[in-house]
């Protein structure tokens, strides 16, 4: 199909790496819960450009300029680390009553998103990695095969950003009765990503 060697297998391992807990998972979760479903629906498509920017730029062959540069390639990963940790130090500073870190317009929600997605410069390597399992080299079809391939990646996405938008929107009313879990939870959110920073910087 379209020059891709198994279709289904293609959308079932995407389908498990969206489910993979990570910054992008998080941040649609948190936006979700300070913003509603607007929040969770714009930060779902923030991470959808954020991966087709990464996604084509893996097509044009960044890896490998990031491969023969590495000193690009750490200062970029450094500065996605300090991003994310800084948002999550942000959330563990926040006093209780104070105006939530995340609670923004619906365009802001998507740049946040479309930031900590580009920011990973690891992405576009590992799409450089992935794309190749699931192409046929009899048919292939050139940019229409990667087009194929970046449609299908950003249906799914937006269709589990949807699930989770709405499952996240359905507990955060039930939350909100209790400001003390609401705070807690802020907190955890803040820690979480400041792992991620730190998992991010340190990984090689």
């Amino acid at each position: 199909m379209f020059g891709i060697a198994d279709y289904g297998a293609f959308v079932a391992a995407i389908v498990v790496f969206l489910a993979i807990p990570g910054p992008g998972n998080l941040a649609l979760v948190t936006s979700t819960s300070k913003g509603g479903i607007r929040g969770g629906l714009a930060a779902t498509l923030g991470v959808i450009a954020g991966d087709q920017v990464l996604m084509w730029a893996a097509v044009a062959g960044i890896a490998a300029l990031l491969a023969a540069y590495p000193t690009v390639f750490h200062a970029v990963q450094w500065l996605g680390a300090a991003y994310l940790a800084w948002l999550g130090f942000r959330m563990l500073r926040a006093k209780p009553g104070a105006a939530p870190i995340l609670n923004i317009r619906p365009r802001q929600y998507f740049r946040q998103a479309l930031a900590i997605t580009l920011l990973n410069p690891k992405a576009i390597v590992f799409y450089m990695a992935f794309f190749p399992l699931f192409i046929d080299p009899a048919q292939h079809q050139g940019a229409t095969t990667f087009g194929v391939m970046a449609l299908t990646i950003a249906v799914l996405t937006f269709l589990y950003g949807l699930a989770a938008t709405l499952l996240t929107h359905f507990l955060a009313e039930r939350l909100r009765a209790n400001p003390r879990i609401s705070a807690t939870l802020e907190k955890l959110a803040g820690v979480f990503l400041i792992a991620f920073g730190v998992k991010l910087a340190i990984s090689r």
